[in-house]
């Protein structure tokens, strides 16, 4: 860990589901915002955002998701439905009695659509940094230009072979993805993304990883799986801001475009020029903001009693 880098309280949470470990920081008793990280990364990913959310007032938790970190790594439960159920029970488990605000980048973005699509007495807004609403990103995916950007969603469909090529050699694949998606990547040091290495170089974690994307790909080829997202999904009621990144070399700009028909309040869309596909690690200043100037604006109010 560098020296610079700010200290943070460690949660070990027991759920029904599953145990999870996180990260902390705040006050205990202020409104709850949980943040959830991406591939291949961690809740380290928020570590430099997560003091200045405590330091507003916020109970800011980030959490490893499910099979990443010192999070339970379950043989199963990499579809979208368990991975909201986890995030559900979190929020429940730390705040019972109001909604949150939600935030996800990448993977955690995904997680965090769906819960505010399936369980919106939950969330009191929801911002997504680097990541398409997933009924945008499958009407979009197929199109040339993010088809190509895609590729390894595809790869992560075959067998065994992506874990291994995570895993090898101690993980040392995963700094350097993680670099390649940056547009400033000197900016973060090899010790910051040391623990990234370290947590994919177990075979079984990187198995879990790949499994959400082998995951998916299954769902949707399931008879309501892709007719879910295109025609069935509901529209989301929490305010909500996309923050998107433009030097993001693995999505698209046009998959931030015409958002209005799956959000009943019209959407916010921020942009970072200069900053890559990984932003909570490269600009935490940056998304720090746009968070805090969002949730500013809706505080949640209590959840309201039959």
């Amino acid at each position: 860990m560098d020296t610079d880098t700010p200290a943070l309280a460690s949660l070990s949470i027991p759920l029904a589901s599953l145990r999870m470990q996180a990260l902390e920081a705040g006050p205990a008793d202020g409104p709850l915002m949980l943040l959830l990280h991406g591939f291949p990364e961690l809740s380290e990913s928020w570590r430099d955002v997560l003091p200045v959310l405590g330091a507003a007032g916020y109970h800011a938790v980030a959490p490893d998701l499910r099979g990443y970190g010192g999070t339970d790594r379950p043989p199963k439960g990499y579809d979208l439905d368990t991975l909201t159920e986890d995030i559900y029970q979190l929020a429940r488990h730390l705040q019972p009695d109001r909604p949150i605000h939600l935030v996800g980048h990448d993977w955690g973005g995904g997680i965090a659509y769906h819960v505010a699509a399936t369980r919106p007495d939950i969330v009191a807004t929801l911002t997504v940094v680097n990541c398409p609403h997933p009924s945008v990103l499958l009407r979009r995916i197929w199109r040339p230009a993010q088809l190509r950007r895609s590729w390894y969603m595809f790869f992560f469909q075959l067998p065994w072979l992506p874990e291994r090529t995570l895993s090898a050699n101690n993980g040392a694949r995963v700094p350097r993805l993680i670099r390649a998606g940056m547009a400033r990547n000197s900016q973060v040091s090899d010790a910051r993304l040391a623990p990234y290495a370290q947590n994919l170089s177990h075979p079984d974690a990187a198995r879990a990883a790949v499994d959400y994307y082998r995951q998916s790909f299954r769902d949707l080829l399931t008879p309501n799986g892709a007719r879910r997202l295109l025609q069935g999904y509901p529209r989301i009621r929490a305010p909500f801001r996309l923050v998107w990144a433009e030097e993001d070399r693995a999505l698209g700009r046009e998959l931030t475009h015409d958002l209005e028909p799956w959000f009943e309040l019209p959407p916010q869309v921020r942009f970072l020029p200069g900053v890559g596909h990984f932003a909570p690690l490269e600009a935490p200043a940056l998304v720090s903001a746009q968070i805090l100037e969002h949730v500013g604006t809706h505080p949640p109010q209590p959840t309201r009693r039959a």
